[in-house]
């Protein structure tokens, strides 16, 4: 991967990260945590959806979409832990 394809990589798990917490809100994580949050979402995605037998399209706009769902996801599960 080259510097441009982290820096895409990047971009997409902030988009993501962001689009997650204003979906969920309240869960804001400032640019680091936003990144991370995206990130990991795109790998909890990638783990689920197929299970589910949803598939989201390529490019940039999927991508986003299905780490977006992933960082949903993984929202919820940590507001789930916090409430115990």
């Amino acid at each position: 991967m080259g510097i441009q394809g982290l820096i895409v990589f990047l971009l997409i798990g902030a988009v993501a990260g962001w689009l997650a917490g204003v979906i969920m809100k309240g869960y804001g994580f400032g640019l680091i945590g936003n990144i991370v949050v995206g990130i990991v979402g795109a790998f909890v995605a990638g783990l689920v959806l197929p299970m589910i037998g949803i598939s989201i399209g390529g490019g940039i706009l999927g991508s986003i979409i299905h780490a977006t769902v992933g960082a949903v996801i993984l929202l919820f599960l940590i507001g789930l832990v916090r409430k115990r």
